[in-house]
């Protein structure tokens, strides 16, 4: 299957977002595909932040079977959700001394508030690491200050649930809610290398 889409019935990012995929390795078989959008117009900031963006998704894996998903359109008042990304560095930023925890998606730094069913990821000071089910994967970790680069690709589709409204290419919202809803079942995200090779 040719590789942008991450999801049957999704919605592609509108002409002024950027977008990019990414792939995480953790350790112990386990694995975290996604993509992330934001405006165009913040190209050339240094960071952006959990604040700036438009579309979010991330899947995980267990060799090679997934395990669970966080989009964007998940996120509650009870969500951990803090995000640095540097887009000119295509990269996500990692712990260091400025930085002692640039990534909280759908987990703290206790790991135990993903939700009992639930999905997320965290960089801070002791692990790059998953939450799975609630619970801390410790199994997943690797260091801290491993580097967390991100493939630029405008042309990802993101399932309905990852994005905002205003990147859903003018849907209503009556239109949206069907997406919004649908079960965590979708064509799971493809790596960056695969996505490059086309069909």
């Amino acid at each position: 299957m040719a590789g942008l889409a991450l999801a049957v019935g999704a919605g592609a990012v509108q002409a002024a977002d950027l977008a990019w995929r990414f792939e995480w390795q953790g350790n112990g078989g386990y694995e975290m595909r996604g993509a992330i959008a934001i405006d165009a117009a913040l190209a050339e900031r240094d960071y952006v932040y959990a604040e700036d963006v438009e579309c979010f998704v991330v899947e995980g894996y267990h060799e090679d079977k997934p395990i669970g998903r966080w989009a964007l359109g998940m996120k509650t008042d009870e969500t951990s959700w803090s995000l640095t990304f540097r887009p000119k560095q295509d990269a996500f930023e990692v712990f260091g001394e400025e930085s002692p925890m640039p990534q909280a998606w759908n987990m703290n730094g206790f790991g135990n508030d993903c939700g009992r069913e639930g999905f997320g990821f965290n960089i801070g000071n002791a692990a790059q690491d998953l939450c799975l089910n609630g619970q801390l994967v410790t199994a997943s970790q690797v260091t801290p200050s491993r580097p967390f680069p991100a493939t630029r690709d405008d042309a990802v589709s993101f399932p309905g649930d990852a994005c905002l409204a205003p990147a859903l290419l003018g849907r209503t919202d009556t239109e949206m809610q069907p997406e919004a809803v649908m079960p965590a079942s979708f064509v799971p995200v493809m790596r960056p290398a695969e996505a490059a090779a086309g069909p």
